[in-house]
């Protein structure tokens, strides 16, 4: 089967936190509501499965693809599930304080699940909007059960206002909460697992909070990990930037600045490369077709596609992920 790079219908999710700029600033095809909070881009993960829009392999799912072309897909990788999944985030209000456990932790789970490490790219932010990412400097498990059980635990945590083009790595283990008025895009492990260790004291209409999950947060969390700094893009770099490398995945962004840039080739490395555009547009070049990525496009290339260049437009950033 001839390879090509695969498109995918977005997996759109509604929740309290959610607002309208997956549609207005990314194109995506949401409805008339104002709660849509993430554009699951590439997924395979139980129910929630990326389908092919186009070519020989439309209508087919993620796991489709795994399971009936898995070298085509995934090179000399083993998985039995795609390991990595790709959402943008409209963080219209606070999400809730989070912590993500680690694999080993996911695997011994009454339903077991992979743990969750993640980056985020922060695509747009308010002047005032707020990333909570990491503990405070010396906050162990009795301060953090001690803000929670008060209501306060926002001042237990490392926050900072991020820039758009800025990165931050959340390993497994870390306490983080995004805040308001954030556009991301978000690269994790392909796992749903979250414990909610506070939720700003929130309830809905009839006066009921969530769910917390204090125990197990607190059991999973990295009490050694201490504040979370952002690592920022640099614009108009002539080269891929490394923005996390770690034991889960590889990110690495590329910048063009005032001025439009010709990418270097990649591929053709017995990886599958995700590829998304954040902002402005790109051109990916394959051995025979030209692929035009406005803002918000997101695609996977196969590991058996070979080489190929994405060009940037002025003002326009494109982000490389691998699985490690």
């Amino acid at each position: 089967m001839e390879p090509y790079p695969l498109r995918f219908k977005p997996v759109l999710k509604q929740t309290l936190w959610g607002g309208r700029l997956l549609g207005e600033q990314l194109g995506k095809p949401i409805g008339d509501d104002a709660n849509y909070a993430e554009s699951w881009e590439v997924v395979d993960h139980g129910t929630d499965q990326s389908i092919v829009q186009s070519g020989c392999l439309a209508g087919k799912s993620l796991r489709e693809l795994l399971l009936n072309h898995r070298e085509w897909l995934m090179g000399d990788a083993e998985d039995d599930q795609f390991p990595l999944l790709l959402k943008y985030l409209d963080c219209n209000r606070v999400l809730s304080v989070q912590v993500h456990p680690s694999d080993d932790y996911g695997a011994k789970m009454t339903i077991p699940d992979r743990g969750k490490t993640e980056a985020w790219y922060i695509v747009a932010a308010k002047p005032d909007s707020v990333v909570y990412a990491g503990l405070k400097s010396g906050v162990g498990e009795t301060e953090l059960r001690n803000a929670i059980e008060q209501g306060t635990a926002d001042e237990v945590l490392h926050q900072f206002h991020p820039q758009p083009g800025s990165c931050v790595f959340i390993p497994a283990g870390t306490v983080h909460a995004l805040g308001a008025g954030l556009l991301v895009a978000e690269i994790q492990q392909s796992s749903d697992t979250t414990f909610r260790l506070f939720d700003w004291n929130r309830v809905d209409s009839k006066g009921n909070a969530r769910e917390l999950h204090i125990q197990a947060g607190i059991d999973v969390t990295d009490f050694g990990r201490g504040p979370v700094q952002p690592i920022q893009v640099k614009e108009g770099v002539h080269a891929w930037q490394t923005l996390v490398m770690c034991d889960k995945f590889v990110l690495r962004a590329f910048d063009s600045g005032p001025q439009p840039r010709l990418g270097e080739e990649f591929g053709d490395d017995d990886h599958f490369h995700i590829i998304t555009v954040p902002k402005g547009t790109a051109t990916l070049t394959t051995e025979n077709e030209e692929i035009q990525l406005s803002t918000g496009d997101s695609l996977l290339l196969p590991a058996a596609l070979g080489k190929v260049r994405i060009d940037l437009a002025a003002n326009s950033t494109a982000l490389k992920m691998i699985a490690v």
